[in-house]
């Protein structure tokens, strides 16, 4: 039995995309602040194991899955934009530059925890003020982490990209169906 410990959209369609239907959904309710100084790669990998630590006990006997996706620039992690102009000062500094997204995932089974970090890189074009506006405008960017969605209108932001695309939709599939390959074993 494989639950889902989240309740992104993104990730459950990623998961049916390679034929995987979870038998539950159930997110987990943790503090996602990241610790001071705390680089982005560590706090990708350590949001997944709170994750999969909070929901695994509610599920005895099943395989749980976690995941965590963090847009960082450098050191600087970006926030998840809940609002325009926390979605306008992301997209300005996504702007002609590359980034990173970091996708934390753990699996937990039988007792046993297996994670992986995957990094993907992004390199956006330079924004002009209209395309900026228009993405506001189209409201893709609301919750999402760095204020953009690489699946909707962004995709015509990105000028180049190495690693997982499902990454930075939400989910590295490659290594999830490896992970949970390994925990069925």
């Amino acid at each position: 039995m494989l639950v889902l410990a989240s309740a992104s959209p993104r990730r459950l369609d990623l998961l049916r995309q390679i034929g995987l239907e979870p038998a539950a959904i159930d997110p987990a309710d943790t503090d996602e602040t990241p610790a001071a100084a705390e680089a982005p790669r560590v706090y990708a990998l350590r949001m997944a194991m709170a994750k999969l630590a909070a929901v695994a006990p509610r599920h005895p006997g099943a395989t749980v899955l976690a995941a965590d996706s963090v847009v960082a620039l450098g050191r600087r992690i970006l926030p998840k934009a809940e609002t325009e102009a926390e979605a306008r000062r992301c997209l300005a500094l996504l702007s002609g530059r590359r980034h990173r997204v970091l996708g934390g995932v753990a699996v937990g089974s039988a007792g046993k925890v297996r994670a992986r970090l995957i990094e993907t890189v992004v390199r956006f074009k330079r924004l002009e003020t209209s395309e900026v506006e228009g993405y506001i405008r189209s409201g893709e960017w609301q919750g999402k982490a760095g204020g953009y969605a690489i699946q909707g209108r962004a995709a015509a932001f990105v000028a180049f990209l190495s690693g997982s695309y499902s990454n930075v939709v939400g989910l590295p599939l490659f290594e999830t169906a490896a992970l949970l390959r390994a925990a069925s074993r």
